[in-house]
């Protein structure tokens, strides 16, 4: 009877995962993410697939916080990892030690993506870029200080305005922790406020020389600044990250030199053109106002000024004799009036009636207008125009 070998699980999915992560060494895969998840642990997980299989993947947190950009689902990738069997799913995977975008290059793509990002939040609107001080006393540089950017920066600013004053802050401007140096220095000039322009640049390099100005913290930086920024990173090709926040891009750090300050020889012309123009207007506004004083001193007021005294004493006589007549016309309208009213005021004197042969009959000291008013027998009062008598009621009839 042949005896049979029995494994355990455990037992046969470890000889599987030593048989597999022995016969494959580290080794480079071509596919597309799918199901990508970002642990909180910041461990990743994603799916490996192409038009035929698929194969789980993870990458440690150690391995992902190097990546230089932010990897999806749906992104084409080759991937660098170790073939490993997962004995507690009893599945195989890979475990992942890098990531490179096919097709383009990781940094690039870091670079496409931030850009894409800042962008919809408005970093890059015009709206929020300052305008640049057109006369700056003194001006921060933010760069190497050995390089060859602060070496042209220096030159033409002194070429252009000897005596400005130029605050340079030394940092790194590649590898690790540049970054994070550009950014401190651009806080640290807002802080003190003891520029009035600053310039944050260096020379040219290749993309991975110059990826430093494309990080986000240096944007942000740049972004949050209360004093003006002039961008100068690379050459004239080169675009950074930070070319597009800042206030003002210059093609190179010898250019961005020649925006921060005017030549002196151009504002010492201009100085001098306005003020040749300025003494021409004061010159002709003079004139102007001499010939105009003249022409009031020719004017009949300053020939014959007695005249003017005589015509206005005789305006004044002619003001008084015409206020005199209006005067004397409103009484006489006015007597005219009181005289008409006088004349009706006598017409209807009860008195005048009785002149005229009219009598007045009172019952109970009240004139009687109605015969209803008496009966037979009743006494009254008969007043005259001169004096009056009482009778008594003997008979009464309508009329």
């Amino acid at each position: 009877m042949i005896e049979r070998q029995v494994y355990t699980v455990t037992h046969l999915t470890r000889q599987i995962k030593e048989l597999l992560e022995n016969s494959f060494p580290r080794l480079w895969v071509e596919g597309e993410l799918s199901n990508f998840k970002r642990h909180t642990s910041g461990h990743l997980y994603f799916t490996l697939k192409d038009e035929n299989a698929q194969i789980s993947c993870a990458m440690w947190r150690f391995r992902a916080g190097t990546l230089p950009f932010a990897p999806e689902s749906g992104m084409k990738v080759l991937v660098e990892g170790d073939v490993q069997v997962y004995e507690k799913g009893g599945n195989y995977q890979l475990i992942i030690q890098q990531i490179q975008p096919a097709g383009i290059g990781a940094l690039q793509l870091a670079f496409e993506q931030l850009k894409r990002k800042l962008h919809a939040e408005g970093l890059f609107d015009a709206s929020h870029k300052k305008p640049l001080p057109a006369f700056p006393e003194r001006i921060g540089v933010i760069t190497s200080p050995t390089g060859a950017a602060i070496r042209d920066i220096i030159s033409v600013l002194t070429r252009r305005f000897p005596g400005i004053e130029i605050l340079l802050y030394p940092v790194r401007v590649q590898g690790d922790g540049a970054a994070q140096e550009i950014a401190e220095a651009i806080a640290d000039f807002n802080r003190y406020g003891e520029a009035d322009l600053l310039i944050v640049g260096r020379g040219g390099g290749s993309l991975e020389d110059l990826w430093a100005f494309n990080e986000e913290i240096v944007a942000r930086a740049i972004y949050a600044s209360g004093i003006p920024i002039i961008s100068a990173v690379g050459h004239e090709v080169d675009y950074s990250i930070a070319d597009f926040v800042a206030d003002h891009r210059a093609p190179t750090p010898s250019a961005a030199a020649e925006i921060a300050v005017r030549d002196r020889r151009e504002v010492s012309g201009e100085l001098n053109y306005y003020q040749e123009k300025l003494a021409t207007v004061f010159r002709k506004q003079i004139d102007n106002q001499r010939t105009r004083l003249q022409r009031i001193q020719e004017g009949y007021g300053f020939r014959r000024p007695l005249d003017m005294i005589y015509q206005s004493n005789q305006r004044l006589d002619e003001l008084q004799r015409s206020i005199g007549a209006s005067l004397n016309y409103y009484l006489q309208l006015q007597r005219s009036r009181l005289e008409k009213l006088e004349q009706q005021l006598r017409a209807i004197n009860p008195e005048a009636i009785l002149q005229r042969g009219f009598s007045i009959c009172y019952k109970d000291g009240k004139i009687v207008k109605d015969i209803a008013q008496l009966e037979e027998n009743d006494p009254v009062r008969i007043q005259l125009a001169q004096g009056w008598f009482a009778a008594e009621v003997q008979q009464k009839g309508d009329r």
